[in-house]
């Protein structure tokens, strides 16, 4: 802005000048050195204004970063020896991210080991919660989560969340390389056969073979180089890879168009084999095969059960069956 009016007031001088010059009241070099006069005074204010506008950004981004330093260290505990056949217990669980609006309320589940286990219900009612939850990245302010006899927050951190695979609707792709993608977050490197393997459990290897540099290929930033259902695949390949003993899958198959959803069923289908599998799905067709459902509504578990179960017993259920399959 200050930038346009300094140009402006030198366009108005130089026509002025320019004017006066042309009925002789000014001569041709008199004009010239009031120019050079005024680019001498005009540049550091321009200046001056481009330090301000990066000094205002340098001040937000160091909010932020003072922000970052204030947060508080996770809470880890010591037990890195995880017993993931012991089933995972929600006991009596209350959490709220603000204290006069609790989003849990006393939920209370069990999840067994090596069974399929979905979220279904109206959007807030606190499924993404109780993931995060699960994750450690919040503490319950009410309840026990337990693995087996022990609270989960008595295990370690790091030994925790490396056992847990995560697949969501916005799929983390970096500016890297298919490959690069696939092994992000893994210690060491893998053999490429067992990274090509994923690849192909996970539907994804047909569409890496079609690019000119196969997995070696740049995705671009936030992987623009990628459909949507092509980095859904890339997600489940790093997860298979991971061989997690608990899977969270949430909302994994929202957004994608039928041929991409199918495609990416299927691949959750081969990672989901014999693993502790959680999934947040709205569409209740791709849950309908669960071992268990869960209803989740207003921060309360109000049924759970089979789907033939709940589509008997359970209002809400109904309603979104019949809403869903009369639409489908």
């Amino acid at each position: 802005m200050i930038a346009t009016v300094m140009m402006l007031v030198v366009v108005i001088i130089v026509g002025y000048g320019g004017a006066r010059v042309a009925s002789g009241e000014l001569t041709a070099g008199t004009l010239v050195a009031m120019m050079i006069y005024i680019f001498q005074i005009v540049m550091p204010f321009t200046s001056m204004a481009s330090f301000f506008t990066h000094f205002q950004k340098a001040l937000g981004a160091t909010a932020r970063l003072n922000e970052m330093f204030r947060e508080q260290p996770e809470l880890s505990g010591r037990q890195t020896k995880l017993d993931w056949n012991q089933p995972l217990t929600f006991e009596r669980v209350s959490f709220s991210y603000q204290k006069d609006k609790p989003v849990l309320k006393q939920i209370n589940f069990t999840i067994e080991s090596g069974k399929t286990y979905a979220f279904v219900g109206p959007s807030g009612g606190g499924k993404t919660t109780i993931f995060s939850l699960i994750e450690r990245f919040y503490q319950p302010d009410e309840g026990r989560i337990l693995l087996g006899d022990v609270p989960i927050g008595e295990t370690d951190l790091r030994a925790w969340r490396q056992a847990i695979g995560y697949v969501s609707q916005e799929t983390p792709i970096l500016a890297g390389t298919i490959q690069e993608n696939i092994c992000y977050g893994l210690k060491n490197k893998p053999e490429y056969s067992k990274i090509e393997e994923a690849a192909r459990l996970a539907h994804a290897h047909e569409f890496i073979q079609q690019f000119p540099d196969g997995y070696e290929t740049a995705v671009g930033e936030r992987g623009i180089k990628l459909s949507g259902g092509q980095k859904q695949r890339i997600a489940i390949a790093r997860a298979i890879l991971r061989n997690p003993k608990l899977l969270l899958l949430d909302e994994a198959t929202s957004n994608l168009d039928g041929e991409s959803e199918a495609l990416v069923q299927e691949a959750l289908k081969n990672v989901m084999k014999g693993r502790t599998t959680l999934v947040i799905a709205h569409r209740l067709s791709t849950v309908t095969g669960a071992d268990t459902i869960f209803v989740v509504e207003d921060g309360s578990i109000t049924g759970q059960g089979s789907h033939e179960l709940l589509l008997a017993t359970h209002p809400l259920y109904q309603k979104l069956v019949h809403h869903q399959f009369l639409q489908g």
